[in-house]
């Protein structure tokens, strides 16, 4: 132990001692000849003999050794030496720390805080600072001492030196658990350094320090101090790229640290990074690359597969530097995890070679380098071989695609194939399956079969999702050769992998196989489904095949699933040939009946599934073939003979020998191809019976009744036979026992091609077997199998057909009775089969058919039993057939007494055309018929033998007799007929097949001119017709029938009296029929259409009752009223409010419901430009007030109106009329307000400045005074009607005096309560002897009104009035004299309506003479008036009696001139009522 001391400082001198460098030699030149010589060697003994004491050492020693290590030692020239130095104060400490810590500190931190700071002396503060760090590794966690260990390790971190910072971070983790509590605060600082310093050291120190500390906490520290959180917000800091980079650093440092730990952080970070790849700043993306280095360094076989998705999730995104990143980091990891990254390379490589095509030239060139990384990982050396083909192929593909396959299809394996081969040869397979060129495709399928013979089930197992949809693909392609190449890989892949590799296959292969839309797809499925089973062995195969019969059986499936499954009959064979015999003779039949399918596609395929059956298998399964093709010869389906004679005639060819390809075009149908050598093969493979039980199916083939299937057998019959009398001679007996049997059949078919064959042997073999064959056919019709019967009338006619005429009337006697009992045979196949035979007797034998077979059927009716019904059918089948020839000989006697109305119903169904010649006599002898059978009990069946009579007319000159006769009949005056003609009509309006569109107008006048018949059943079918026609009509026609129907209902009309409804629109629903064409015209016709279409609508509602209008109402209104609220024409718009006017009138409280909406209208039209309009609306809202439960608001808007309109008179006098025309009738329904402005409003206007203004209000208050209170009508009379003074206003007289005639027009007895006549009577005399004309024809008015009343209450005329009035024809003006007459036409004219009487004698008598002798006046106009007066007076219109009265009440010379008058003029006059507007001059018109 002495020696220790003294060896270290002897140590420490040698050290010191060798510090100095033999110097370098130079030349004379002071050239450097030989280098400075630095004995390190011997400075680093120092170190190791140090580092082998440091356990014997005392604290003395110790504390000498660290002043000797701080500074020389540890900042020795020489690395190796500072390195040994370091590992001998490590040993020293590491032993003598705990005891020597007081006195150690103090020399590191003196020089730590003295040292400068210059870059030479980093590698002794690293030294220090590690040193500091070991050391207070011994210290007790609660060691005041650490603190200040762990402030200057943390200080020690901004210094510039990355050696230091890092030893500062590899001491700084294991001191934490110690300075925990300040952590976060350390933290918190350095997060400060590491985002805001703008030291690039300082913040790359912060990085080291914060990563260590995170060590010392544990990796919970990175979200309990939100370290992630605040790191993840700096780095997406936009605006600072100091935060971006000190962000990035702290995470590289953080993967340094904590290496696997931080895994689960990458995939988060991850985006962010690779978002930094193409930051804007330099700085950033350096400190990027620097970051990725460290994630891919660490990860692990886990951590590669939660990176993988970020990273192939980034190559998408639009950065070319984030793209780069990405495909550099994928081509990085084939070093960090190259078995890992086998598993993954299905995902990565596809990803890849999307890079290569990218727009940026980097990121192109970096996928490049990323594959050949990959393809460096390859072990198999074939493929290693070849790996530059492969990228070439993968970079472009259009070029290189085509010599990379073939390369492959030429290589020859010896090694199986590794993953990584597999990941760059299956993308060039894959993208070969979409190229165009069929051998590309062809290629792909062939290597993609060959692979799974070359290579580990697990490690292809990755790319059969993206392989099998490109061999799905090419397994649909269009050319064949692809389709068989791709299904013979699928059904090696199938084999070499198992059924359990390829789930979804099999279901896929099915679903496709009953595809709807491509027969190509279909193909495809079969081929590769039958590949497939081929690759799973027989036994899949018998599993298979009973469902794929059966459903191939089915009847009741889609063609398409047919087609598919006949498919399977085509490929299955091929793939398994021996082993499928056992399965011919239960798809033979399927076959077959496909072949009979309806779809061509269907067909087809049977055809070649059979051809393929045949063509593999004729020699060795014939036993179960021939069969099968037998019965198809003669199956009820042609399609199926069809196809069976093809397939037989291949089976026949194959057996003899022969091509069946050559054509048979020949002149003759007996010209024959055929050899004894292929016959004696024929006879010798099939037999004699079976041959000539084939060829017998063939011949009778060649008469089928299918072109086709004669085709056909003609075809194969030439082929096959050597010479065709001397083969028929041969299997004639065969052949006669078929025909027999097909005679006899139930199918028509069968029996119509035996016919025929029988036929063609008579030409063939000679009318000799007729002898033989005409009675055994006769004996035939007593066979009880009604087919067979059947078959001999067939036979019958075909014979006929084949044969002379001579030998057909040499047997005539024998075939007349055969076809007459065979017309009437209980059968009706039989009976139609006889009516062919019938036509084949008459065009040979002539008249003689119809006079020998005719009379007989005719007699057979008379019976009433089945024998009259099967004659009947008899009779309709030869009318099928000869209806021309049979028409005119049955008509007369059908239509004769009693009618035979079944008979004509059933030959008229088939007669066509030939019967319209006969028409007008069978329509009038039916009509007959039909009127004498009403109201018995056959009556129904008789309606409806006409009505099938009717009906089966369709020709054009047929349609056109029916509706002329018919409506000619209904016009007769016999009503059975009448009624028999209409109930035709209707059947053939509402059932006819035939297009009577023309006839349309025609049957409008006629139907609707019945509507005034008075028969109740006429009319009610007539409407039913008139509803039947025009339910027929489309919009157009519709329009188009506008004036037709107003013509009609006019012409209708004008046979009723005045004021009489039209009985057939009093109908319930009366006008329904007509109604859709006025509605039509009024909704979408053109204006003028319109206008006709409203005009027409109120004609018909005049003649409708009110009661027969209620089903219609709202069908007429809503179109009127929406016509109404369009911009149409004054014309249009006055026709419609005159139709709703009349409307509203007859049917009131049922358009209670369209009230807001005809409120609205009217109010509207009443402001219209148009005077009509204006006044057409007052009018219709007159009618509308009467079912207006709250009117006052109308009563306000029309009082309101007229104040308001002060400049347009016109218009201010039509709202006037409006007012008077909803307070006539609805006065009484005014609240006290509104009626009591409207007064005053009217009183006021009574001096209005305007004439016409003044005469409507006049009116207006007139007919008001109905309505007022009694102190209200006492204030308006005294204070305006009977107030005058001669002083006032000529104005305001006249206003008053209007008002005064129109009170009395309207409430004369209001105004006599208030005021005695006698006041009346002044003010008018008052008016009379005014110089107004206007006050006197006012006056005039009153008078008329006044004594009209006391003449209708039986109240006495007071002589003061009469006096006065009678001379008012002397006056100056002959408007007075008009008025006057007009006055006394007026009164005598009311009192004739109102009671029937003439005027008393005691008014007439002053009068009369006066009347005279106005009738003598030189002006027209008087004379008129005067002598329409005296008409009036003396009931001249109504007979002699009212005049001889008259002349009674005058004497002398005035009974003589007023006799004069009468007989000279007044007689002949024709008197022309007066009307109210002449009266009443306050009425608008």
């Amino acid at each position: 132990m002495d020696l220790v001391a003294p060896i270290t400082f002897q140590l420490i001198e040698t050290f010191r001692d060798k510090t100095e460098m033999t110097p370098a030699k130079r030349d004379q030149y002071d050239r450097i000849i030989v280098d400075a010589i630095d004995h390190w060697e011997a400075r680093a003994g120092v170190a190791l003999a140090l580092t082998q004491l440091a356990p014997l050492l005392n604290t003395e020693a110790v504390v000498t050794l660290a002043n000797f290590f701080v500074p020389d030692a540890l900042g020795d020239r020489n690395v190796e030496v500072r390195n040994k130095m370091l590992e001998a104060a490590m040993a020293v400490i590491n032993k003598h720390g705990k005891e020597t810590v007081g006195s150690l500190l103090p020399v590191f931190e003196k020089f730590l805080n003295t040292a400068p700071n210059h870059a030479s002396y980093d590698a002794v503060r690293q030294s220090v600072i590690i040193l500091m760090g070991s050391l207070a590794k011994h210290l007790d966690q609660s060691d005041p001492k650490i603190k200040p260990i762990v402030g200057k390790l943390v200080e020690a971190l901004s210094t510039p030196s990355q050696q230091v910072q890092e030893a500062v971070a590899n001491c700084l983790h294991p001191l934490v658990p110690a300075i925990r509590d300040d952590c976060p605060r350390t933290v918190s600082k350095l997060m400060t350094v590491l985002l805001e310093s703008e030291n690039y050291g300082e913040r790359k120190g912060a990085a080291y320090g914060l990563a260590s500390l995170v060590k010392g906490m544990g990796i919970l520290a990175l979200k309990q101090l939100d370290i992630m959180n605040q790191l993840t917000t700096a780095i997406q800091n936009k605006k600072n790229h100091r935060h971006r980079e000190g962000s990035l650093m702290a995470l590289e440092q953080l993967c340094n640290m904590l290496g696997k730990l931080f895994e689960p952080y990458i995939v988060h970070i991850l985006p962010h990074l690779l978002l930094c790849f193409g930051d804007n700043n330099q700085y950033v993306r350096d400190a990027t690359d620097d970051t990725a280095k460290a994630v891919m360094s660490k990860l692990s076989a886990h951590g590669v597969k939660l990176v993988l998705p970020s990273l192939l999730a980034a190559l998408e995104e639009d950065s070319w530097r984030t793209k780069t990143g990405s495909v550099e980091l994928l081509g990085n990891m084939a070093f960090c995890a190259p078995k890992q990254l086998s598993s993954c390379l299905p995902s990565i490589v596809p990803r890849l070679i999307e890079v290569l095509s990218d727009s940026h030239v980097k990121v192109q060139s970096a996928g490049a380098q990323a594959l050949k990384l990959i393809g460096s990982v390859i072990r198999n050396p074939e493929i290693q071989a070849i790996v530059p083909v492969l990228l070439l192929a993968l970079q472009e593909p259009t070029k290189n695609t085509s010599v990379c396959l073939n390369t492959l299809l030429e290589t020859k394996f010896v090694h199986f194939i590794d993953a990584p081969s597999l990941a760059l040869i299956m993308p060039v397979v894959q993208r070969a399956f979409m190229d165009r060129s069929t051998e590309v495709r062809m290629m792909a399928a062939q290597i993609i079969g060959n692979m799974y013979q070359l290579t580990d089930q697990k490690d292809l197992q990755p790319y059969l999702p993206n392989i099998i949809p490109g061999l799905k693909t090419s397994l649909l392609d269009p050319v064949p050769k692809v389709r068989s190449v791709s299904s013979r890989a699928l059904g090696a892949m199938v084999k070499g992998m198992g059924e359990s590799s390829f789930d979804n296959l099999l279901p896929w292969l099915m679903q496709t196989l009953t595809s709807e839309s491509s027969s190509v797809d279909r193909s495809g499925a079969a081929q590769g489904l039958a590949e497939v089973v081929g690759g799973l062995g027989p036994e899949k195969l018998h599993r298979l095949m009973p469902d794929i019969i059966a459903t191939a059986e089915r009847s009741d499936i889609a063609p398409h699933v047919k087609d598919g499954y006949i498919m399977m009959f085509i490929y299955l064979p091929t793939v398994f040939q021996d082993e499928f015999t056992p399965y011919i003779g239960q798809i033979i039949p399927p076959i077959l009946k496909a072949l009979a399918d309806e779809n061509e596609f269907v067909r087809e395929t049977a055809l070649k599934a059979g051809q393929r059956i045949v063509n593999t298998y004729a020699e060795t399964a014939i036993e179960l073939l021939l069969p099968e093709l037998e019965d198809g010869l003669f199956h009820d389906n042609w399609r199926i003979r069809y196809s069976s004679v093809q397939l037989l005639g291949d089976l026949l060819f194959k057996v003899s020998g022969v091509s069946g390809k050559m054509t048979t075009d020949t002149a003759h149908e007996d010209d024959n191809f055929g050899t004894e050598h292929s016959q004696k093969a024929i006879i010798e493979i099939l037999g004699e019976e079976r041959r000539n039980r084939v060829l017998a199916g063939l011949y009778m083939g060649r008469s089928d009744v299918a072109v086709l299937v004669r085709q056909a057998s003609l075809h194969v019959w030439k082929v096959v036979v050597t010479n065709t009398p001397k083969t028929l001679r041969e299997i004639l007996p065969t052949l006669f026992s078929l025909l027999l049997g097909h005679l006899a059949s139930t199918s028509y078919d069968k029996r119509q091609v035996a016919a025929r064959t029988l036929g063609d042997l008579v030409r063939k073999l000679g009318e000799r077997v007729l002898p033989e064959i005409i009675p055994i056919l006769e004996g035939g019709l007593d066979a009880p199998e009604a087919d067979h019967r059947q078959g001999v009338c067939i036979g019958l006619s075909e014979i006929m057909a084949s044969t002379s005429k001579d030998m057909v009337l040499a047997f005539a006697d024998n075939l007349v009775p055969t076809v007459r009992r065979a017309l009437c045979d209980p059968l009706d196949s039989v009976r139609e089969a006889a009516a062919h035979t019938f036509d084949s007797l008459h065009s040979t034998v002539g008249l003689r058919a119809l006079e020998d077979i005719l009379p007989h059927l005719l007699a057979e009716l008379e019976h009433d039993d089945e024998r009259r019904e099967y004659a009947l059918d008899g009779l309709k089948h030869v009318m099928a057939i000869k209806s021309r020839v049979v028409l005119p000989f049955l008509v007369p006697q059908l239509t004769s007494h009693p009618v035979n109305t079944q008979a004509l119903c059933i030959l008229a169904s088939v007669a066509g055309e030939s019967l319209t010649r006969h028409l007008t006599k069978i329509l009038a002898a039916l009509l007959g018929a039909l009127s004498d059978s009403a109201g018995s009990d056959n009556y129904d069946d008789t309606l409806q033998h006409c009505q099938g009579v009717v009906l089966a007319v369709v020709d054009e000159a047929g349609v056109n007799t029916i509706v002329d006769e018919l409506l000619g009949h209904t016009k007769g005056d016999d009503v059975g007929i009448a009624r028999a003609a209409v109930a035709l009509l209707l059947s053939f309006c509402s059932n006819t097949r035939a297009d009577y569109s023309d006839y349309v107008p025609q049957l409008l006048r006629g139907l609707i001119n019945l509507f005034t018949h008075s028969d109740n059943e006429i009319l009610k079918t007539a409407w039913l017709a008139l509803t039947a026609v025009t339910k027929s009509l489309d919009a157009a026609d519709q329009r188009s029938l506008v004036a037709d129907v107003r013509q009609a209902v006019k012409f209708a009309a004008s046979d009723l009296k005045e004021n009489q409804l039209m009985p057939g629109f009093c109908l319930p629903k009366g006008i329904q029929p007509i109604l859709p064409i006025f509605r039509e015209a009024v909704l979408n016709g053109e204006p003028e259409l319109k206008e006709q279409a409203s005009n027409g609508l109120t004609e018909v509602i005049r003649l409708t009752s009110s009661d027969a209008l209620k089903p219609s109402v709202v069908h007429v209104t809503g179109p009127l009223i929406r016509i109404l609220g369009d911009r149409f024409a004054w014309n249009v718009k006055v026709a419609v409010l005159d139709t709703l006017a009349l409307l509203l009138s007859k049917t009131g409280v049922m358009l209670k419901p369209f009230l807001p909406q005809l409120q609205t209208t009217f109010v509207k039209a009443v402001n219209d430009p148009h005077r009509g309009v204006r006044l057409r609306a007052g009018a219709a809202l007159a009618h509308l007030i009467t079912i207006h439960t709250k009117p006052d608001p109308l009563f306000t808007e029309l009082h309101n109106a007229v104040v308001k309109t002060a400049d347009d008179v016109a218009v201010r006098d039509t709202m006037l009329q409006a007012l008077r025309c909803v307070i006539k009738p609805a006065g009484d329904k005014m609240s006290e307000d509104v009626r009591k402005s409207v007064v005053s409003t009217l009183t006021s206007l009574l001096n209005h400045e305007e004439d016409s203004t003044r005469l409507c209000a006049a009116g207006v208050l007139g007919v008001t005074i109905s309505w007022l209170p009694p102190d209200e009508l006492k204030a308006v009379v005294t204070q305006q009607l009977l107030d005058d003074n001669e002083n006032n206003n000529w104005t305001i007289r006249h206003g008053r005096s209007a008002a005064l005639f129109s009170s009395l027009k309207s409430a004369p007895s209001h105004v006599l309560n208030v005021a005695n006549i006698d006041q009346v009577i002044e003010i008018l005399l008052s008016y009379l002897s005014s110089d107004r004309l206007a006050l006197v024809e006012n006056a005039v008015a009153g008078i008329g009104y006044l004594i009209s009343h006391q003449l209708y209450t039986g109240e006495k005329v007071p002589t003061a009035l009469l006096q006065p009035f009678s001379k008012l024809v002397n006056h100056s003006s002959n408007e007075v004299k008009q008025s006057m007459c007009r006055a006394c036409q007026f009164i005598a004219q009311g009192l004739q309506e109102r009671k029937g009487t003439q005027i008393p004698e005691v008014v007439a008598r002053p009068l009369l003479p006066m009347l005279v002798n106005a009738s003598k006046e030189k002006n027209q106009l008087v004379k008129s008036a005067a002598e329409m007066a005296l008409i009036a007076i003396l009931h001249i219109k109504s007979g002699d009696q009212g005049t001889q009265v008259m002349l009674g009440t005058v004497e002398g010379g005035a009974r003589d001139a007023l006799n004069d008058v009468i007989n000279k003029t007044l007689r002949r006059a024709t008197f022309m009522p007066v009307t109210e507007a002449e009266m009443d001059t306050t009425l608008l018109t």
